[in-house]
């Protein structure tokens, strides 16, 4: 299984690149979006979806945002109501 924050390859065009989606399909396939790295004419090279049978993980999972164990992304607690000092 694929999971997302993870580099992988697809075994047949050799394209290289970060897991960013998982999609699940009504029939049961499962497409992973790849982002690969680096720019091409100045500009983020496009993402492209292959069936996630066709993939090979490169890299261990790394979770993006994460520092020192801490995680860094995504929504956060909401702050506490406060009662307004100046009523």
């Amino acid at each position: 299984m694929i999971n997302l924050g993870q580099t992988v390859r697809d075994t047949i065009t050799g394209l290289e690149g970060v897991a960013i989606a998982r999609t699940e399909w009504l029939y049961g396939c499962i497409r992973i979006t790849i982002q690969p790295r680096g720019l091409h004419d100045g500009k983020p090279v496009e993402s492209q979806c292959f069936d996630e049978a066709q993939l090979v993980a490169v890299e261990a999972e790394k979770v993006p945002g994460d520092v020192n164990g801490e995680h860094r992304a995504g929504p956060k607690p909401s702050p506490s109501r406060r009662a307004d000092p100046g009523r």
